[in-house]
């Protein structure tokens, strides 16, 4: 067994953990972390990055458990305990989905020619122009939870999800701050984003499973991704509360600023020495 190969996956894993459900690109900072660390061959770290994701999506699950199987017999039986509208979170969820799988079907393998460090560097710059923007605009607060949000707000919120197809762009960031221009609150948003991953995050990583499980060819393998996943499990637990709390006193900027450095480092990377990802 390679130790530090499974060490380099667990470094992978606390990267996922900590960058899933923040606005700074989570796959960015995957594929830069693997580039530094020389991390796997190309076709198994590929399969990899989208396939740990599935363990900090199940963190929300974890974390949010009570509130989803409420939306869920909400949406199949219409009665959920204290919910005065029960299917409204489940068929919200549902609306805001279908943009980015339509979308991502249609266009999934032009997408994936894009992956390059100067569309990442740029895109992470043109995030972080948006939060500015979007956090120094007057707040008009039309839906206070989660479950407050209505069906056309939410496919307002799904269109803005199809940025996240673009590389550098960060589906959390995409969602969360799509959100809070359209109107909801920041613990509303950020909740929604992270149901709204749900569906997206464990479709993405099943799929490459299916597709690519060929690559791995041994137990060793197997642990690899085992080890990434359940890192990123835990990491993303803490994280995810540690961001709702964050939420309530403090804004995104912050988040803006480490998005503009990331990205003038990889533009630096890329005119000054060449820098392209690894493959």
């Amino acid at each position: 067994m390679d130790l530090i190969l499974l060490f380099k996956s667990a470094v992978m894993g606390v990267v996922e953990g900590v960058t899933e459900f923040l606005p700074i690109s989570s796959t960015g900072y995957l594929i830069l972390s693997a580039d530094v660390m020389r991390f796997w061959t190309p076709e198994k770290r590929d399969l990899f990055i989208v396939f740990i994701q599935l363990g900090a999506i199940l963190a929300v699950v974890y974390q949010y458990w009570g509130r989803l199987w409420n939306a869920l017999m909400g949406l199949i039986t219409g009665r959920a305990e204290g919910m005065s509208n029960p299917r409204q979170l489940g068929l919200s969820l549902i609306a805001a989905t279908i943009p980015v799988m339509v979308l991502g079907f249609t266009v999934k393998d032009y997408i994936e020619t894009l992956f390059n460090p100067l569309l990442v560097a740029v895109m992470l710059i043109i995030g972080a122009l948006l939060i500015f923007y979007v956090e120094r605009r007057p707040h008009i607060i039309k839906a206070q939870e989660a479950e407050n949000i209505s069906i056309p707000l939410a496919v307002a919120i799904g269109l803005c999800q199809c940025l996240a197809l673009l590389p550098g762009t960060s589906r959390s960031g995409a969602t969360i701050i799509g959100a809070l221009w359209l109107g909801t609150s920041r613990k509303a948003a950020t909740e929604f984003s992270f149901f709204l991953g749900i569906p997206v995050i464990v479709g993405a990583g099943l799929l490459a499973l299916i597709k690519h499980h060929h690559v791995l060819t041994s137990a060793q393998d197997w642990a690899v991704m085992a080890v990434g996943t359940l890192v990123s499990f835990i990491v993303a637990l803490g994280c995810i509360r540690w961001l709702v709390a964050w939420v309530s006193r403090q804004d995104f900027t912050i988040f803006a600023w480490l998005r503009i450095v990331t990205g003038v480092i990889v533009l630096v990377a890329y005119y000054g020495f060449g820098y392209q990802f690894a493959s």
